[in-house]
């Protein structure tokens, strides 16, 4: 519920930034990376592509949907994100996920 109402919050504060700022210059290169961060914590994800690959640059599994990525600030090489309702973690494999 926290979460819920400071994304609310958030949006809300990066709106009227922008309705402020509309009218002297457009969005900075920062503030649209903001825009799309709550966009994407708000809305449950963005649409994304996301390919797992092995060592030899061979595609394991590919997983496409509204797809939010969490950020893992303990550097362990895993990546956790949820597709459906399902809880997917992958460790140790390269991972790319494309914005659809």
């Amino acid at each position: 519920m926290k979460k819920r109402i400071f994304s609310i919050f958030y949006i809300c504060a990066l709106v009227l930034l922008m309705v402020g700022c509309s009218n002297s210059a457009p969005l900075t290169e920062e503030q649209a990376r903001e825009l799309k961060d709550a966009q994407s914590n708000y809305y449950g994800g963005l649409n994304r592509v996301v390919n797992v690959y092995d060592q030899n640059g061979k595609v394991i599994k590919s997983y496409e949907g509204r797809i939010d990525i969490a950020p893992e600030s303990d550097g362990g090489g895993k990546v956790k994100f949820e597709l459906n309702g399902k809880r997917v973690i992958i460790y140790n494999a390269t991972v790319i996920a494309e914005e659809k």
